[in-house]
């Protein structure tokens, strides 16, 4: 588990990576933040990183 100032952090990297992408597109979504958790548990916890991951998420072939 993350401290609430890590929470906060993700979300609001989650929520600029996604700014283009709908709420309701729930499954976009929930890759982008599963890869941004996935480089914070990796200790990849700069703002920089988490962005990077979340960009590379939406950038992956199956994404496209």
């Amino acid at each position: 588990m993350f401290d609430a100032e890590t929470t906060a952090l993700l979300r609001a990297v989650l929520e600029e990576v996604c700014e283009n992408i709908s709420v309701f597109e729930t499954s976009a979504r929930t890759h982008v933040a599963s890869k941004i958790l996935e480089a914070a548990a990796n200790g990849r916890l700069s703002i920089d990183d988490l962005k990077a991951a979340g960009h590379d998420a939406l950038n992956a072939p199956s994404r496209c």
